[in-house]
């Protein structure tokens, strides 16, 4: 069983930075595709950003690209979210997730994908 614990998040100003961090329990996290997603009372868990095991492969929505950053190092078995220039829609709980089955350089952003979670980070962005 593969447990990712989430932390990093807090309330900022708008324009503000976090950086969120998701540790892993397992020592085979290097083969794990992982990604983040952000959940709100009002929406589902939606995409937020993804990484291939590899490093190689990364994306995110639209929203965020040029504001997010996703990147991992696989020996301390963490995946972290850089997120700038917070705006408030930012705003939610955000989940990282693992799946262990994708080839070195796959992605994905269907959260069905993923079967592994955390247990989430609130992150509140205030104008």
């Amino acid at each position: 069983q593969v447990q990712l614990v989430e932390s990093g998040g807090g309330w900022v100003q708008t324009g503000g930075s976090l950086r969120l961090s998701c540790a892993a329990s397992e020592p085979t996290f290097s083969t794990y595709a992982m990604g983040w997603f952000r959940q709100t009372p009002w929406m589902e868990r939606e995409f937020v950003a993804a990484i291939s095991a590899n490093g190689a492969t990364t994306d995110y929505e639209n929203p965020v690209k040029g504001r997010f950053a996703i990147s991992r190092d696989n020996a301390k078995r963490t995946v972290y979210l850089q997120m700038n220039s917070l705006k408030p829609e930012d705003t939610g709980v955000y989940y990282c997730a693992a799946d262990r089955d994708s080839a070195a350089g796959e992605i994905w952003y269907n959260r069905n994908y993923y079967e592994y979670w955390g247990q989430g980070t609130q992150v509140t962005v205030s104008s």
